[in-house]
Formats: C-alpha cells, structure tokens, sequence
C-alpha cells in the first residue's frame, strides 16, 4: 500500500489525510508514503506522525512537477528542495525511494540516472485507485484496488492519494478484502523481492501465496 502525500488537485474536505492515517493506525498497517515536499512544509504535524507510526518514507518531489520539465540544474534543486523538507519535517531521510509525479520520466534512463546521482529510485505501481478522478467513490475506489491488486499478486504496489475523501472512505474495505484474500500488507522495503519499479501491468506473476 502506497500513498502519495500532496497538494489536491481538486476539492476535498481537507480533513482525508488525517483520518487516512488514523485509519491505517487502528487497522495496523504498514505503509510507504511519498510526500511532497510543499506538503510536507504546509501540514508538519501530520507529516511528522508518519514516520512514527512506521511507515515507510519516500520523496514525491517538492513542487509535484513533471520531472522531464526540468534541466539538470532544476531537476536536482528539486529533489534536494524535498529531501531537506522531508528531513526538518517529516524526521527520516527519504531516500532511496522516490516517486516521480504522474510517473512522468519514469521510463527515461536519463533521468533515472540522474536519481540515482542523488541517491534514489524510483519506484512506480501495479494497481491504482484511480481516486484523483472526479466523482470517485468510496466503494468505487476499494473495487478498484481489490481487482488490480489481486489480479497483479504477489509483490503488488498499490497507488493511492492521501487527499480524496474516497480514498479514506475506501481504505477499511480495501484492508479487509485483500487480508482475506491472502495478502501481507507491507511496506515496499519489506517485499520478498526487489520491488518492481517498472511502468502500471508490465508483469503479471502468480495470485496471492
């Protein structure tokens, strides 16, 4: 289960990031989040209960821009403008791990090189929420999640936002489904495998041991 933790990009109640984290502490999950820098800076208090609820740390950037629109220069002022947000608020360093926003420059060895420079990697997902669409609903959300995580299997990376109100709406069903289907919900340093950080459905291994 991963989270991108960032600025909206639609209406929500504001109130989803707080009781998304309350959630997966009375359902004693483990997750990994990627926190924007600009979100780690506006809610410091909720982002300093991340890291010490155990969840795993990522970077998400610091101004949630496509990654391929910066040069050199503004790529690395970037991560590092994260990377210091996360450290003074969060509490933890983020690296290695670092989702691209969009997933944008994913597939461009360039800039995977020039992550790896800093001292990242990226890592990307196999099934979606698809929660950031207008309209979404709770249980639309957890129907989502349930298809693509089980029908992926093992060493599957779930995406999902901190701040859509079906998101939070979603999670306790979600939990419960994939518990009951034979899922370990872990953070992403925690699978049995090196986690794939290749693009959404490139592979399909077997179902849930």
């Amino acid at each position: 289960m991963t989270f991108d933790a960032e600025h909206p990009d639609r209406p929500s109640s504001g109130e989803s990031a707080a009781s998304l984290i309350a959630s997966l502490r009375r359902l004693d999950v483990s997750a990994t989040f990627f926190v924007q820098g600009r979100w780690a800076e506006a809610y410091p208090r909720l982002a300093g209960q991340l890291a010490g609820d155990g969840h795993l740390i990522g970077s998400h950037s610091f101004y949630h821009a496509r990654m391929p629109l910066f040069d050199r220069r503004g790529f690395r002022t970037d991560v590092q403008a994260a990377e210091r947000a996360i450290i003074r608020f969060v509490g933890v360093d983020p690296r290695p791990w670092f989702r691209m926003p969009f997933g944008s420059g994913a597939e461009s060895g360039m800039l995977v090189t020039r992550l790896r420079e800093l001292g990242y990697r990226h890592v990307g997902w196999h099934a979606s929420g698809l929660d950031w669409h207008r309209g979404r609903t709770g249980r639309g959300v957890e129907e989502t999640v349930v298809s693509g995580a089980t029908s992926h299997g093992d060493g599957a990376i779930v995406l999902l936002h901190t701040w859509p109100d079906a998101t939070a709406a979603a999670l306790p069903g979600i939990v419960s489904r994939l518990r009951a289907a034979g899922a370990d919900l872990v953070r992403v340093d925690q699978l049995d495998a090196d986690p794939d950080l290749s693009p959404l459905g490139e592979q399909r291994p077997a179902a849930f041991r």
